[in-house]
């Protein structure tokens, strides 16, 4: 599986072989800036151009938490390597 972030607000997963499009993540207001995959693969996290992260649940497609509190874009988002942080980098110079 491939993940990519995109300008139409969603992030998605694309099969390996023959390219078809497997699930698409909406949610976001503004376009996604960066994909992660938890290390378990349960979870992908994304950072947006609206200000927020979300946490959904791979299997589901769905939005199962969102992270606030940047005040400017997100530019990168990363798990921990045991999957229990999420991280997130943004335009407002902070990381959290």
């Amino acid at each position: 599986v491939i993940l990519t972030a995109s300008h139409d607000c969603s992030a998605r997963a694309w099969g390996l072989s023959g390219g078809a499009n497997l699930k698409a993540y909406r949610g976001h207001t503004s376009w996604v800036r960066s994909v992660a995959l938890s290390p378990d693969g349960q979870h992908l996290l994304t950072g947006s151009a609206d200000s927020s992260a979300r946490l959904w649940s791979v299997e589901k497609g769905e939005c199962v938490q969102i992270l606030r509190g940047h005040k400017d874009h997100i530019n990168a988002v990363a798990f921990s390597a045991d999957g229990a942080c999420a991280l997130t980098a943004s335009d407002d110079r902070t990381a959290k």
